[in-house]
């Protein structure tokens, strides 16, 4: 991969970096030589991967299912109203911006609906994982590969003004799967509760900031504890987690086994044979207040709400969504796996 001719880089494009004394020369010099999977190129993608390629990461893979739409561009930093008019990849889209940043780095552009067979196949010489995605199956996919191949990553997540962001360490910190119930993780999503753009800030700098000691080699540096707080209610938290570490933790215990690279244990998405339909099934069994689900989708007023005591329907064109109360869902309208996909996981994080 190409390397800046010097430490500070051509001109000194680095130079504010490695004159900060505890970062310096040597800690640039690490980014350089570094290589960052990014998954998912939304408002935290966005952020994320423009603040690491204006630093001088070397490598960097854009990773996202999805295209550029008009409300993306509010918060979603490297895309234009071109963009949205074009339905542009987000993961081209982005890599266009970034090289146009920085033409030092190597840039690679993955659109992609990623699962764990795609996932592990972009992990070869990558030294970290970003968290952009914006739904925890695919979260607890990365984070079981991450186990698996001894790869630091860095959960992140906003909505509304409310922003959470945790460092990952293999074999040292308690995984996203021992988390998981221990603490305040969050299930709304943008499209439900809406997003302050200075929230998904928050989240890009404190995520980029472990990114920068982790790469830099600064690890004694990292904060080692859950970060959370709320932009608008003015709060803060550091939550201490080593003791949420489980020595049984099937992903990250004595004895793993990833259970969310099974088949049995991840999303599952068929196309319904001659009816445009697609069904979602949720790796974990949900149990949905069907009358809440029918409240907070109409008070959207984005689509047509109607429900019974068996499911929802939610009608927002060219699409219907039928969810039902164990999680499952039916797409009608596309037979497009990556669409309903997307759709789904809009308003069902």
């Amino acid at each position: 991969m190409p390397a800046p001719t010097s430490a500070a880089g051509r001109d000194g494009r680095y130079s504010r970096q490695v004159r900060f004394t505890p970062f310096g020369a040597a800690g640039q010099q690490g980014l350089a030589r570094s290589s960052v999977l990014i998954v998912g190129m939304g408002a935290l993608g966005t952020g994320i991967a423009e603040t690491l390629a204006r630093c001088g990461v070397g490598r960097l893979i854009l990773v996202d299912r999805d295209y550029v739409e008009w409300s993306n561009l509010q918060r979603q930093q490297l895309y234009t109203e071109e963009n949205a008019r074009l339905r542009t990849p987000k993961a081209a889209a982005a890599q266009a911006r970034l090289t146009e940043i920085n033409s030092e780095i190597v840039l690679e552009a993955h659109v992609l609906d990623v699962r764990a067979e795609e996932m592990e196949s972009l992990l070869p010489g990558v030294d970290l994982i970003m968290d952009g995605t914006d739904n925890f199956d695919t979260r607890l996919i990365m984070n079981d590969l991450a186990q698996k191949h001894g790869i630091p990553w860095i959960y992140g997540a906003c909505v509304g003004s409310y922003g959470i962001t945790y460092t990952i360490l293999p074999g040292e910190t308690p995984c996203l799967n021992c988390l998981l119930g221990t603490v305040p993780l969050g299930g709304d999503t943008c499209d439900t509760a809406g997003i302050l753009p200075q929230a998904v800030q928050m989240v890009t700098a404190n995520g980029t900031a472990e990114a920068l000691k982790l790469l830099g080699g600064y690890t004694e540096k990292l904060r080692g504890k859950l970060l959370t707080f709320d932009v608008w209610q003015n709060e803060q938290q550091e939550i201490g987690v080593k003791a949420a570490k489980k020595v049984d933790c099937p992903s990250c215990g004595e004895h793993p086994v990833y259970p969310y690279l099974s088949a049995s244990n991840t999303e599952r998405s068929d196309v319904l044979c001659g009816r445009d339909t697609v069904q979602i099934r949720p790796a974990q069994r949900r149990s949905l207040n069907l009358q809440e689900t029918a409240a907070r989708l109409s008070g959207l007023n984005s689509g047509k709400v109607e429900s019974n005591p068996y499911l929802v329907s939610f009608t927002e064109e060219p699409y219907r969504m039928v969810v039902f109360a164990d999680g499952r869902a039916l797409i009608h309208g596309t037979s497009d796996i990556a669409a309903a996909r997307s759709f789904y996981h809009r308003y069902f994080g």
